[in-house]
């Protein structure tokens, strides 16, 4: 069930029964060839993918601004603090207590990390049950390169500026974060990118998806056994 196009009864129907994933995303510059909803775009088809395989899933709309700090440099870019996010992520978790069996927050922008061990403590101690998962890939590059780009042509190729695309710096990222923590990313990577974007194929992206929304369906599964 998608919760922006549900009606109260329908919820109501389901009270207690269904799991509440909530993706959380940001509006950061993802270089010269990927739209600042990046990060939102592949939290939602996460989201969505794990509720076309378990059925005790609804989603809600999605929370489309993230803690983005390190690209404030860059036009366009859209943030709100730590403790701004951690304070509507964890009222959100609150007010669907009474409606929903638990929530899994799917987050696809790493920056968004300390708000949500804020969250998940508040949580903790407030006795919400709530699950954590990060959208990660196994060797994938830092930030709108090969990862992101693969991943945005199999979400919606059309929002996908191949033509623009271009690497940008390509070193380990432990290497660069002394910088891009004092600095912030523009004064490390003037066109945004920290990877190389060649090589991206849909077919990349699809399969990079499907193991992120089968990772994230075996965590809820773990989470909230089937009866």
């Amino acid at each position: 069930m998608d919760l922006g196009d549900a009606t109260w009864p329908q919820v109501e129907a389901t009270r207690g029964r269904t799991v509440l994933a909530v993706p959380l995303g940001s509006l950061e510059q993802h270089g010269p060839h990927l739209p600042l909803d990046t990060d939102t775009r592949i939290a939602v088809a996460v989201a969505s993918g794990l509720s076309a395989r378990h059925g005790g899933v609804t989603v809600a709309p999605p929370v489309a601004y993230g803690a983005s700090g390190e690209h404030a440099g860059f036009p366009g870019t859209l943030l709100i603090g730590h403790e701004v996010l951690a304070g509507l992520v964890t009222e959100l978790v609150r007010s669907a207590r009474t409606s929903f069996a638990g929530v899994v927050l799917v987050s696809a922008h790493g920056g968004n990390e300390e708000a949500l061990s804020l969250v998940q403590a508040r949580c903790s101690s407030d006795g919400d049950d709530v699950l954590v998962w990060r959208a990660r890939t196994a060797g994938g590059d830092a930030h709108a390169g090969r990862t992101e780009t693969s991943l945005m042509l199999a979400i919606d190729g059309t929002a996908v500026r191949l033509e623009l695309a271009e690497a940008g710096r390509t070193e380990p990222l432990g290497t660069l974060l002394p910088r891009l923590r004092a600095e912030g990313v523009r004064p490390v990577s003037s066109n945004g990118v920290l990877g190389d974007p060649a090589g991206a194929s849909v077919e990349e992206g699809r399969a990079l998806l499907d193991v992120m929304v089968r990772d994230l369906a075996d965590a809820v599964a773990a989470r909230w056994p089937a009866p």
